[in-house]
């Protein structure tokens, strides 16, 4: 937007008026070195003077940029590429007007917004006009406590602009090369767009490298002047060193971003001429085979999974809801549904139990609880109960005040807790996993406590009707527990959650999520394969990729998916959200704009897919129809946990994939077409369009046509 702003108020160049009231010059600029340290001259063109390198030579004003020094006789041309700062209280009754003119440089508004912020300053609105390379950035400003900015202040805020826009002299060598690397990527992003198979893959490789270099000198750059600026000589001051960090955290960020990419980019292009290797998946493929004919409780790899509530569903007549509900969860193709902790809790939402024989809950009385259970079974539905073992909370307290006495048919005292945590006064055995501190960690090493729960477990299988668990918290105790308590109580489903953080440097997802993963595969391993796990890593790498438009961050360096299913498909139970992740706690959101596109991917690969209840109900922009189609094709086409998934590709805007050569999934914004790039379907039929929606679609083959 152009912003009329008034004559007087307005930067003339030299020997024109008016000038402003008050103008400081950003501090020159130190001198250039020759352009031949860049590039030899060889040839000239309508892109400029190349060397004989084919390095496109920079225009003067672009060295001049990088903070490369002018000589004497350049001075006067110097000047007119000062950045000009006013300041003014006179033109906006409610707010400082900051003007900032002059040469522009990248992401100028950007980074003053970002750092006026930082500063202490609210910035009421920002806006910028752009012409013949100059600028004019308007800023309209309040104090933290909603006042002007005093006037006594205007130098110290003219000092931090300028301080902002300048570059330091003790190195142009870093930012000169990040110079050259915004050529490239403005010469290569057509390019690497434009798409053509072999090609593209060349310029994607250039383009990422370039955006890399670029990130990397923006990156010195700064640290460098934060090294020049704490020289105690320079008196800088404590916000000025503030905003100067956080520029320098969000630069390191960005490079951690590309440096991820280039690492995926790399990867896929190792792949380019050869298949995901089955070498080094054989010993999942062994391991698999070893499973036939042994007991788990995985299922039978068909199960559609509902989480049927989320954290405010104990706050309403929830089995009763749940019971109306049943016919249309039926209708919409589920095959099991998650239910709440049934226990009485301290907490309202149940996973603070107390006496777990104790049945009646926030969600509603046993007798309703077992009429939902009955209603289900009779439309062929299972029922999957949250069972919370890692902790339980004390109904009475100790003769020393601590809580530790248990009431019920399982009256437990501190003998049954772990030692460790003073507040409950355990004398169990230390604790085998994380520490739960909020109540009394159960010590699942005594052999009562172990018969006691399994005994429970039993009471809730045959007696009340669930059919499996879905373990909380199984970071907290062993998985051989879990085997045990499987094994005894023969559930039809069993999953637990290991939900740990992902792994990120300077704040940015890690391209390789390899150990995040290898953690849960090793709880379900510890469990003897008899259970499974919630995806958390799928769930992390999915986010970031849709949210961020880095879909190149859907394939390992194996070309696999990167999360459990590429692992331990059969072991993995993938989702988008849940009752913690999500709902009114929102602990870790999916992006709600591309839920779409997250549940195309989750219901057309591998794995055991988990829709959250509050995704099903939404209609608004065609998610419930999005997620009933996806599903209605995955049971069409017979996809299932260990259904194989060839990865077509994995590029920054979007993701294809071929899931047992029976359908083709695309999530993201990029152009893709089955059709275009070659790929068949069934022995070689044509894909055709079966669903899509917001960033996605899936093909299927056309019996229709001749292969």
């Amino acid at each position: 937007m152009r912003l009329h702003l008034p004559e007087s108020t307005l930067w003339h160049k030299k020997g024109s008026a008016p000038t402003l009231p008050v103008l400081i010059a950003a501090p020159p600029a130190v001198r250039r070195p020759k352009l031949g340290t860049i590039g030899n001259s060889a040839s000239s063109g309508p892109e400029g003077p190349k060397g004989r390198f084919g390095i496109q030579r920079l225009p003067l004003q672009m060295v001049r940029a990088a903070g490369a020094e002018t000589p004497a006789a350049e001075e006067e041309e110097e000047e007119e590429a000062m950045l000009k700062v006013h300041i003014d209280n006179q033109s906006d009754s409610e707010n400082t007007v900051l003007t900032v003119e002059g040469k522009d440089q990248p992401h100028l508004l950007m980074t003053l917004s970002g750092a006026l912020t930082t500063a202490g300053y609210m910035v009421v609105s920002a806006d910028i006009t752009s012409d013949n390379g100059l600028v004019l950035d308007v800023f309209r400003l309040r104090t933290e406590d909603n006042q002007k900015v005093p006037e006594s202040s205007f130098r110290d805020l003219k000092t931090l602009i300028l301080s902002l826009t300048r570059t330091s002299n003790r190195s142009g060598m870093p930012a000169i090369y990040g110079v050259v690397a915004a050529a490239e990527v403005d010469r290569l992003a057509p390019l690497s767009a434009m798409g053509g198979g072999a090609q593209d893959e060349v310029s994607s490789l250039e383009l990422s490298a370039a955006l890399m270099a670029q990130a990397a000198a923006d990156l010195v750059a700064r640290e460098r002047e934060i090294l020049d600026l704490s020289q105690p000589e320079k008196g800088t001051s404590v916000r000025e060193m503030s905003v100067k960090e956080r520029g320098r955290k969000e630069a390191a960020a960005v490079l951690e971003r590309r440096m991820s990419a280039m690492e995926a980019l790399l990867v896929s292009r190792r792949s380019v001429s050869m298949e995901p290797s089955r070498q080094k998946r054989a010993g999942i493929s062994e391991k698999m085979k070893q499973e036939e004919g042994v007991f788990s409780a995985c299922g039978t790899g068909r199960e559609l999974l509902l989480q049927a509530f989320n954290w405010e569903s104990c706050h309403t007549n929830f089995y009763q809801q749940l019971i109306e509900k049943a016919p249309q969860i039926q209708a919409d193709g589920f095959t099991a549904v998650w239910c709440p902790p049934p226990s009485n809790a301290v907490s309202d939402q149940g996973y603070l139990p107390g006496d777990y024989y104790d049945l009646n809950s926030k969600y509603g009385t046993e007798e309703e609880l077992r009429k939902v259970i009955s209603v289900f079974h009779d439309l062929g539905i299972k029922v999957i109960a949250d069972i919370v073992i890692n902790h339980r909370c004390a109904q009475f307290q100790s003769e020393d005040g601590r809580w530790n006495k248990y009431g019920g048919k399982m009256n437990w005292d501190e003998t049954a807790i772990c030692c460790g945590n003073d507040q409950f006064g355990g004398r169990g055995n230390p604790k085998q996993g994380d520490d739960y501190g909020a109540a009394p960690n159960i010590d699942h090493s005594q052999e009562f406590v172990r018969r006691d729960i399994i005994e429970w477990l039993n009471f809730l299988r045959h007696d009340v009707g669930f059919d499996g668990w879905r373990f909380d918290f199984v970071r907290g105790w062993p998985g051989h527990f879990a085997k045990q308590y499987i094994e005894a109580t023969n559930p039809a489903f069993a999953l637990g959650e290991y939900w740990d953080c992902c792994e990120y440097t300077d704040g940015v997802l890690k391209y390789s999520q390899d150990n995040h993963r290898q953690q849960t595969v090793d709880w379900c391993d510890n469990t003897g394969g008899m259970s499974s796990a919630f995806d958390f890593t799928t769930k992390g790498i999915l986010q970031e990729a849709v949210g961020r438009c880095e879909y190149w961050r859907l394939a390992d360096s194996e070309g696999r998916p990167p999360g459990v299913i590429g692992l331990w498909p059969s072991r993995a139970v993938t989702f988008l959200d849940n009752h913690d992740t999500g709902s009114t706690l929102n602990h870790w959101p999916y992006p709600w704009k591309n839920l779409p596109e997250g549940y195309a991917y989750l219901l057309t690969h591998c794995g055991t897919p988990c829709v959250f209840v509050d995704h099903l109900l939404t209609e608004k922009g065609g998610l419930r129809q999005a997620i009933l189609q996806l599903m209605a094709l995955r049971q069409k086409h017979g996809i299932n946990a260990r259904s194989k998934v060839h990865i077509h590709k994995a590029a920054g805007d979007f993701y294809a994939a071929v899931i047992d050569d029976k359908i083709v999934v695309k999530i993201g914004p990029g152009d893709f077409t089955p059709r275009r790039v070659g790929i068949k379907l069934n022995g070689g039929k044509e894909p055709k369009l079966a669903c899509s929606g917001h960033q996605f679609a899936v093909w299927e083959a056309n019996e229709e046509a001749q292969a």
